[in-house]
């Protein structure tokens, strides 16, 4: 089974009680009972969510348990939607370089810009991310748009070259997808 991990953080009488039924949850059970403790286990753990009692600046997954008391069953069930909340949102995240682009809301973003794109842009950029060759135009035509013909379309040239307008505008650059002989690669 693969277990997720739960670190509980300067809460000690809910790490003893949670402790206790580890092994009829599927959680891994940690406790950080400060900062250092916390960081060491950020450092070493992946699959996590924090417990604690007051938000953490910069610090990700965290539930925030405030509300005490609570029934042990109600606790655990919220704790699993919050790992499938945290689970979703790796799944969805991808870093390109100095960017991130989220499948979900379809943004691409970096230094606190953020870039809406439309579903074949987002296929388009995952795609050239994934490859680690140039991509021809009639790879990215099959295999992002769904065209097998030999037709002459310049469907894919044109969504590329608005999209570069795009990231130059938004992001100041040029480079981020380039084309090469071969076809286009992500700079």
């Amino acid at each position: 089974m693969d277990y997720q991990n739960l670190i509980i953080f300067k809460f000690k009488s809910l790490y003893e009680i949670i402790k206790e039924l580890e092994e009829n949850i599927n959680f891994k059970i940690f406790e950080a009972a400060n900062e250092k403790n916390l960081n060491e286990k950020l450092n070493s753990l992946e699959n996590y969510l924090i417990i604690t009692q007051k938000k953490l600046d910069g610090v990700n997954n965290q539930f925030i348990l405030s509300q005490v008391p609570i029934k042990i069953s109600k606790l655990i069930e919220k704790l699993n939607v919050e790992f499938l909340k945290v689970q979703f949102n790796e799944k969805s995240e991808i870093s390109i370089g100095k960017y991130k682009i989220y499948l979900n809301s379809r943004e691409l973003i970096a230094n606190d810009e953020v870039l809406k794109l439309t579903e074949k842009e987002t296929n388009t950029i995952v795609y050239l991310h994934k490859s680690n060759n140039p991509v021809g135009i009639d790879q990215l035509q099959s295999e992002v748009w769904g065209y097998h013909s030999k037709l002459e379309t310049h469907t894919v040239e044109t969504h590329i070259y608005r999209l570069r307008k795009k990231i130059l505008k938004t992001f100041n650059d040029s480079n981020f997808i380039v084309s090469l002989k071969d076809g286009y690669q992500i700079n």
